[in-house]
């Protein structure tokens, strides 16, 4: 009994093993962040002027703590282009004569030669070229504030429509003086960038092969 039943928990692991899931990047985890509530320790003082609630007045309103949102604005291209060019060529040739032989006339000797000849050439041309182009717009949040005052920030955005979910990640480091005005920053200005953009449902689902597929596509030498 116990043979039959293993070969039954074997299949499963098998199969599970060749179904490959699609790469994944490394986005900053977690993708959102709340602040921290502040300790607000009211002073009988008497005076206007309170150094525990204090903001300036013309303070520009740029991300600077744990749950402030940034907009970042996607612009990536990446294109690179390679291309070899080699040529080879080689050439020799051999000739030689007998002009006399002991013991042979010399009628018999004009009849003898050798000649021969060679040739080698090779061309190789390679060329390689790839370009892309990604660009968005999503808010994220300050996750962290490092000791140099950079702000790691992550965010996420989700859209479905009808059975279809299309969904974005993204995360960074942000030094501080590189936001504009308006609160956004663009993604060539940020550090260690991780963007993510994936579907889910019956569109991702049509596109992918069935595991069955996978599984003998994963084993064929062909």
């Amino acid at each position: 009994m116990l043979r039959k039943v293993l070969p039954l928990i074997s299949l499963p692991a098998l199969l599970a093993g060749c179904v490959t899931t699609a790469p994944k990047v490394d986005v900053a985890e977690p993708t959102q962040a709340r602040p921290s509530a502040a300790a607000y320790a009211p002073i009988n003082n008497g005076a206007i002027f309170q150094a525990g609630g204090y903001r300036p007045l013309y303070e520009t309103h740029r991300a600077r703590m744990v749950g402030d949102i940034i907009t970042v604005n996607i612009s990536e291209a990446t294109s690179a282009k390679q291309e070899t060019t080699s040529s080879i060529e080689k050439k020799g040739s051999v000739a030689s004569t007998i002009s006399a032989v002991p013991l042979v006339r010399l009628d018999q000797v004009a009849k003898l030669g050798a000649e021969g000849s060679s040739t080698n050439k090779f061309d190789g041309t390679g060329s390689t070229a790839a370009t892309g182009n990604f660009t968005g717009t999503i808010t994220a949040t300050v996750t962290e504030v490092l000791p140099n005052g950079h702000l790691i920030v992550a965010g996420e955005k989700q859209i479905g429509v009808a059975r279809n979910v299309d969904v974005l990640r993204f995360s960074g480091q942000i030094d501080p003086a590189s936001i504009q005005p308006g609160n956004t920053v663009l993604s060539s200005q940020i550090a260690n960038v991780r963007i993510e953009h994936m579907g889910r449902g019956a569109q991702q689902d049509a596109q992918g092969i069935g595991w069955l597929a996978r599984f003998f596509l994963s084993i064929t030498p062909f």
